[in-house]
């Protein structure tokens, strides 16, 4: 008894002093621990939970996991079946996308904000703001660098991380146009391999990819993660120059760091970890310490998280959304560009005005496209194209492997000399184009298997010379089963061409016709390019 008032006494004298408002709680045996599973990201915190122990009585058991972002490791254990009776991420959109009725069981509470934005090294940021297509710098701009070489960017995966899969959704949607969320139909074909092509760096968790990004400079000249990250990179001293933060224009995905409650029975202890993480003055401590935005208004933001944020994206409502990324992402440690085949009719019924538009839409796709979709559907260093004329037969055929920056531009001026020149025939041998166009990628598939291979056939009128539709059919089925597996044929419906006849091609071979009839090739190029 003696010794309870003397707690007391030294409570009621030294109530500030936080060891002791945990003696006044009760001390040690009224103190309760909840084990929480936690994105890397989180860890940052460390040096507010012996606050957050003393003021609440409440201990939280941090256990970290590198694929915690995405809310894989919380699908993965069942809810709190893995022993965890809480969770807290960097973000939890792909777990509640994937996973609704679990995730709707789930009371969820966002801690803090931090948009995923660009870091550019201060040469990198020179170059894209001389030859931005507006005021300020766009995913556009970003995905043309990319495409030519002048951004060598890291990215952390976006299969396992919330940077990654935010960066992704936000490449898509801004190449969509659309101003909404992300449906199947807006990345039904791969808008990103350009964008891709740019990525120099990668790591199962943002950490990696920050010491990764340090630790090897002349590697990357751009980094695509949490502004947080950015910002703590800036002010650590573990850089030559400070980054220049770039936030998109066309809009930015914001992670809110939810904390979730896994077991029901430890909702008093949750609501007072809740009440505690979100009083404005613990609020400010997580801004200085973390340099994350507060979620409460009434706390003024300081220094570099003054800035806008600017326009937020809605992140995808349909889990088929995701799957259509990432499977056409693919995966970023492997950088293989594919192959397009362009089978291009110049019979004599495409002199004039439609030899004018096919040489406009090869201009477009080689850069002179300075629209914001443009940016996205370019051509990009490493793929290699081929261009195949015909008539009645063969015309000519060139094939070039895109490199970066100045030179790539000397090697689509190459391929563009292919097109502008005459040599017109004077039928239409449509399917001898299109078996010639698999000989030629049964070639590409046997030389470098892991690299993606497509036909494009264009053509305005019927086929009238060369082999019939049944003959190639009988060709393309005796090739070896891993063209026909890989290789997809998308024909452009132009002119008076045989549309039913286009139509049975693509489905036979995997692929889908596109009409260019009510708008033009260069929109149809773009659609179908390098689709799978």
């Amino acid at each position: 008894m003696k010794g309870r008032l003397g707690i007391l006494t030294l409570c009621l004298l030294l109530t500030a002093t936080a060891s002791v408002t945990a003696a006044c709680s009760g001390g040690d045996e009224d103190r309760t621990t909840l084990r929480v599973l936690a994105g890397p990201d989180l860890a940052v915190l460390e040096p507010l939970m012996d606050e957050l122990r003393a003021e609440t009585g409440v201990e939280l058991d941090m256990d970290y996991q590198a694929d915690a972002d995405t809310g894989d490791a919380l699908a993965a254990t069942g809810g709190n079946s893995g022993g965890h009776e809480l969770a807290w991420l960097s973000t939890d959109r792909s777990f509640r996308l994937r996973h609704r009725e679990a995730a709707q069981r789930m009371p969820r509470t966002p801690t803090m904000l931090s948009p995923v934005v660009v870091g550019l090294r201060p040469d990198a940021a020179r170059e894209l703001r001389a030859g931005s297509r507006g005021s300020g710098l766009s995913w556009a701009d970003l995905a043309d660098a990319a495409a030519t070489g002048a951004v060598r960017f890291g990215m952390a995966d976006p299969r396992r991380t919330g940077t990654g899969l935010a960066a992704l959704v936000g490449v898509a949607t801004a190449a969509a146009g659309t101003g909404g969320a992300l449906r199947e139909d807006d990345v039904s074909c791969d808008r990103l391999r350009g964008f891709r092509s740019g990525q120099r760096l990668t790591a199962a968790s943002t950490r990696d990819l920050l010491d990764d990004f340090v630790a090897h400079p002349g590697t990357a000249n751009a980094l695509i993660t949490y502004e947080s990250d950015l910002l703590a990179l800036n002010a650590g001293g573990r850089l030559k120059e400070k980054l220049e933060i770039v936030r998109p224009q066309d809009g930015t995905v914001l992670a809110d760091f939810p904390l979730l409650l896994l077991d029901p029975d430890r909702r008093p202890a949750y609501d007072k970890v809740v009440e505690w993480l979100r009083r404005d003055s613990v609020q400010e401590k997580i801004m200085r310490t973390a340099l994350r935005r507060p979620v409460n208004p009434s706390v003024v933001r300081e220094g570099g998280l003054r800035t806008p944020v600017g326009n937020a994206l809605y992140f995808p409502d349909r889990p088929g959304v995701l799957e259509r990324l990432l499977d056409d992402y693919g995966d970023p440690r492997r950088r293989v560009a594919s192959q397009v085949i362009f089978l291009l009719d110049f019979s004599g019924s495409m002199r004039g005005k439609r030899m004018a538009e096919l040489r406009e839409a090869f201009a477009a796709l080689s850069g002179a496209d300075t629209s914001a979709k443009g940016g996205f559907a370019r051509f990009y260093q490493g793929e290699r194209l081929t261009v195949v004329r015909f008539g009645g037969r063969i015309l000519e055929e060139r094939t070039i492997t895109v490199r970066g920056r100045k030179a790539g531009q000397a090697d689509l001026r190459a391929l563009a000399d292919v097109v502008a020149r005459g040599g017109y025939g004077d039928a239409t041998a449509v399917w001898t184009a299109l078996d010639h166009g698999y000989r030629t990628a049964s070639s590409a598939v046997a030389a470098e298997p892991g690299r993606p291979v497509s036909i494009v056939l264009m053509t305005d009128g019927e086929n009238n010379a060369g082999l019939a539709y049944e003959e190639f059919v009988r060709r393309y089925e005796a090739r070896p089963a891993g063209t026909r597996t890989a290789v997809h044929t998308y024909p452009v419906h132009f002119g008076e061409a045989d549309a039913g006849a286009l139509r049975r091609a693509a489905a036979k071979t995997g692929g889908r016709m596109v009409d260019a009839r009510n708008s033009s090739l260069s929109e149809a190029f773009k659609e179908i390019r390098g689709c799978r």
